[in-house]
């Protein structure tokens, strides 16, 4: 909802601008498809695209993930007795 309204908020700002900010909704669109084109999911034993310090899924417990924005790796390690989360492996 809130990137709906960023989106159309700089759509309106290029239509009173002009040509000279033409290329910020091409700029949004950009990042929006930069930004999904990363999705946490499950490939084989390893986990893509998952965020450092984030709770890890029961079926994560013990293995391996590469974060989205660094490609580094982490292990899903039990922080307290209940809850585990992504850890630097």
């Amino acid at each position: 909802m809130l990137r709906r309204l960023l989106v159309s908020a700089v759509l309106a700002g290029s239509a009173l601008a002009g040509p000279v900010a033409a290329s910020a909704p091409a700029l949004a669109a950009a990042q929006a498809q930069a930004s999904a084109a990363c999705t946490y999911k499950r490939d084989g034993n390893v986990w893509r695209c998952i965020t450092p310090g984030a709770y890890c899924p029961k079926a994560a417990h013990s293995r391996y993930g590469y974060a989205k924005t660094t490609g580094k790796r982490y292990r899903c390690t039990q922080y307290t007795r209940t809850t585990w989360r992504w850890k630097r492996a």
